[in-house]
């Protein structure tokens, strides 16, 4: 199993989560941050440290999430770079951090 990052990080992109994870499995794109489904090792310490609520284990995705579990696993395919170390979030992170439907608002490139 995996954990994936849900379209509540769009427009946002905290990386709380980065900081913790014992094997670099994020990747970071323009607006978003995703999970590698083939590095992740499920220890869920990423998941309490999300400011947004928008990591899950594949699992226990929220009814209507369950699309991002592949859309993660094509932007790392895309070749989206692996980050380890936190940085600000986006400068309009905190209007964002509250709206759930932004699927629309994600940067492939």
């Amino acid at each position: 199993m995996t954990h994936v990052v849900s379209e509540s990080c769009i427009q946002c992109k905290y990386t709380d989560c980065v900081d913790v994870c014992p094997v670099d499995c994020f990747h970071e794109g323009p607006n978003f941050l995703v999970i590698n489904p083939d590095e992740c090792i499920d220890c869920a310490v990423c998941i309490p440290e999300c400011p947004v609520n928008a990591i899950y284990a594949e699992d226990d995705l929220p009814e209507g999430q369950e699309k991002m579990l592949a859309i993660n696993a094509e932007l790392v395919e895309l070749g989206w770079p692996v980050i380890s170390r936190s940085k600000p979030p986006l400068p309009q992170a905190d209007e964002w951090k509250e709206v759930k439907i932004k699927l629309h608002f994600l940067k492939r490139l």
